[in-house]
């Protein structure tokens, strides 16, 4: 009987002790409720930037393709055998410059007696002409000697043009490709012996619609880009507007010329044409990094002052900072920075940077000192 009351005093205090352990763990558990209901993240630093407005060059967008002001496939004009190749492909040329030097020890054989030939019938030609002062020769033969002169001039004219085709220059001066034939080949008229492309300056051809043909015209600049340079732009100027419309797709083309002084640009390469027009257009601008890009529609995220946290007089405290969503219309893109046609007005302040980690109504705070340049026209770096 003692031992049951023991155990139930044991028991009791027991239960007494757990109560009391409940009931003070459930008062911490409501205080770190209430303190939870109540606890405001601190704000996170945003770099930011107001909205801009400025004014952008129109242009006239086209892809293109460039082609030499000169370019030709040198070939064989007469058939005969190589015996001398002084040039190095892909080297550049001044025009006069020997390419290639056929065989011609059977022209030079000739060349000789038909000199002298031509001696001897000048000299017959000169001694008629005296006698028929003398009416000791008739105007007949005169004619006939003056015949065999010229018959004569005419062989070795041809000798020495047959010779100077067989030694091959280049007609103008530009860069060489790969070349196509070997010493000690034979050529047949018309075999193809090196490519030759002038380079500086080259064109640019490009097609426009024709309802932009009244904002062209020859002198415009076009400036060129492509993924051969990146991060370059080189700039011509339009010379050649055809006068015919091509009926399939109604499209015109256009010719500009472009400095190439370092020959980064070849015969055959695509590009990308912007045609600078005169016009100009107003416009608001910010860094596409401030962009939040969705599938459902493109929105950025605007710094305003947090509702109900307004700066009371004499305080030098600053306004709270909380975020707005807002969705935009975007247009044009150019170097850093894209066209708003829509959602913002000038001098709203923007998020630039690390929009994707950010919300509707955060609380933020504005430091710019990491602050990215954002440029119209960025310069990449060579490395």
């Amino acid at each position: 009987m003692l031992m049951k009351k023991t155990l139930l005093i044991a028991l009791l205090g027991v239960l007494v002790v757990a109560g009391v352990l409940g009931g003070v763990k459930a008062l911490q558990i409501n205080k770190m409720i209430a303190q939870t209901a109540h606890f405001q993240p601190p704000p996170d630093p945003v770099t930011t930037i107001q909205v801009a407005s400025d004014s952008w060059e129109t242009r006239l967008t086209a892809v293109g393709s460039l082609s030499a002001v000169q370019g030709v496939t040198v070939t064989a004009e007469l058939p005969g055998k190589v015996v001398e190749i002084p040039f190095a492909p892909g080297t550049p040329v001044a025009a006069g410059d020997l390419l290639l030097r056929q065989d011609t020890s059977s022209e030079q054989a000739l060349l000789p007696g038909s000199e002298a030939a031509v001696v001897l019938a000048r000299s017959i030609l000169e001694r008629a002409r005296r006698l028929l002062i003398d009416e000791a020769v008739s105007q007949a033969e005169v004619d006939a000697a003056q015949a065999k002169y010229l018959q004569a001039l005419a062989d070795v004219e041809n000798l020495r043009a047959t010779i100077a085709k067989k030694n091959i220059r280049a007609p103008f001066a530009g860069r060489l490709g790969i070349r196509q034939v070997n010493l000690g080949q034979m050529l047949e008229a018309g075999n193809e012996i090196v490519t030759l492309q002038s380079l500086d300056p080259i064109y640019v051809d490009f097609l426009v619609p024709q309802q932009q043909l009244l904002s062209l015209q020859p002198g415009l600049t076009v400036r060129i880009t492509t993924d051969a340079l990146p991060g370059k732009a080189l700039e011509g100027k339009i010379t050649t507007i055809s006068p015919r419309v091509e009926e399939a797709t109604r499209n015109i083309r256009v010719q500009g010329q472009v400095r190439n002084p370092e020959e980064w640009l070849r015969p055959g390469m695509y590009v990308n044409v912007a045609v600078v027009l005169p016009q100009r257009k107003d416009v608001l601008m910010i860094p596409i990094t401030a962009v939040l890009y969705a599938p459902y529609s493109d929105s950025v995220f605007v710094v305003e002052a947090a509702a109900g946290d307004q700066p009371q007089a004499g305080q030098d405290q600053p306004p709270g900072k909380q975020l707005r969503q807002q969705f935009v219309h975007l247009g044009e893109k150019r170097g850093d920075f894209v066209e708003v046609l829509s959602g913002l007005q000038a001098g709203e302040t923007v998020v630039t940077t690390g929009v994707f980690k950010l919300r509707n109504k955060q609380a933020v705070v504005v430091d710019n000192t990491l602050q990215p340049e954002f440029k119209l026209q960025p310069e990449p770096e060579d490395k």
